[in-house]
């Protein structure tokens, strides 16, 4: 029989559980005041073709996404394998999360990495309040992506890579 636990006021064992499912990690970045702000989320995923949408969970003690809410155009940039020190980087709390980082601006604000498997220029399109996060809603407007750049995939609270058969 599967052994299992209440969901209790502890929550390592919610985080082991939803480290062992594998994920991408995407950037999502902008301009604010001629400055590129930006933050890494494993928590990004397809939505829907028609109209063309992802979603993005943002926890809602960050710092970072109330200063990209608002921005006309946001970039999501889904980092490559070898983007490891990049989104370290942007992980960061504190200090300056684009030093040594490789980045380009769009034409409406949006901030891209270059070497990213995929990358899309996105606006808000819905928020919607999720427990301690909200389920962000991203409308893609224009895309580019490089199929064969295998991406950064996080899995059990490391990096790992994907192993063709």
């Amino acid at each position: 029989m599967i052994e299992m636990e209440p969901v209790g006021d502890d929550v390592r064992l919610l985080k082991q559980a939803f480290g062992c499912f594998p994920s991408g990690v995407a950037a999502i970045c902008a301009l604010v005041e001629g400055e590129p702000v930006g933050m890494v989320a494993s928590s990004f995923t397809s939505v829907s073709i028609r109209p063309p949408l992802v979603s993005v969970c943002m926890q809602d003690t960050s710092a970072t996404w109330p200063r990209l809410r608002g921005r006309a155009r946001i970039g999501v940039s889904v980092l490559a394998e070898d983007h490891e020190e990049t989104c370290l980087r942007l992980a960061r709390k504190e200090g300056d999360r684009f030093g040594g980082v490789r980045w380009e601006a769009g034409r409406e604000g949006e901030v891209f990495l270059p070497g990213a498997s995929a990358w899309l220029d996105c606006s808000l399109y819905a928020e919607h309040p999720a427990g301690d996060h909200s389920i962000v809603l991203l409308e893609i407007h224009r895309l580019g992506s490089e199929p064969g750049t295998p991406p950064l995939v996080f899995h059990g609270s490391r990096f790992r890579r994907l192993m063709a058969v």
